[in-house]
């Protein structure tokens, strides 16, 4: 018997196509949901060409009592994985799920983060503050934006010549290379 992922997206989903590819044919685990709080993002999309039952809720039904947490349980998911999702994750989720969501942030944690820090706001403010060096971090989730206990981080530099696009390509370089692996050994060290 398979663990189930779900993967939560709010945008293109190129990481969730990436841990969807890092997962096809591993026995013990399967991404076998994705959700989205948007009915057009483009990972809905990429969720019908990858065969993944695909589901959007409002970020009303996020925050209502329990419309996404029993569809999560219905659907036996056993592990939630953030990819890209801009929503703050609902209290009961959290508590059902004790350190089994796990999400990716483009900077290197606790610098550039907090509600709003997302994207292309991370790159810029990373090229502002003139940081010599940005990255990634992968962290457990709590009830506060970007504040959960910190799994892995991998850094990437940064020259005063870098434009925030170039930023956001090293570090979705370190997203591809590193995500679907930390999350696998997440799972290894949580279910086995």
């Amino acid at each position: 018997m398979s663990i189930n992922i779900a993967l939560l997206a709010s945008g293109s989903g190129s990481n969730a196509e990436n841990i969807v590819a890092h997962f096809k044919d591993n026995d013990k685990f399967k991404v076998s949901l994705i959700v989205s709080n948007k009915k057009d993002a483009f990972v809905l999309q990429r969720a019908d060409r990858l065969g993944i039952e695909s589901k959007t809720f409002s970020k009303d039904d996020f925050g209502s009592m329990d419309c996404v947490l029993n569809f999560l349980k219905e659907k036996k998911i056993d592990f939630i994985v953030l990819a890209g999702f801009l929503l703050k994750v609902p209290q009961n989720l959290i508590e059902v799920y004790p350190n089994r969501i796990v999400n990716i942030h483009p900077a290197l944690l606790p610098k550039f983060g907090g509600k709003g820090m997302y994207g292309d706001n991370v790159h810029k403010a990373v090229i502002e503050s003139g940081e010599k060096e940005s990255g990634i971090t992968i962290h457990y989730i709590n009830e506060n934006y970007d504040e959960g206990a910190i799994i892995f981080q991998a850094k990437c530099p940064v020259s005063p010549t870098d434009s925030y696009e170039d930023v956001a390509n090293k570090v979705h370089a370190l997203e591809y290379e590193h995500f679907p692996a930390i999350i696998e050994t997440v799972l290894l060290k949580t279910f086995c």
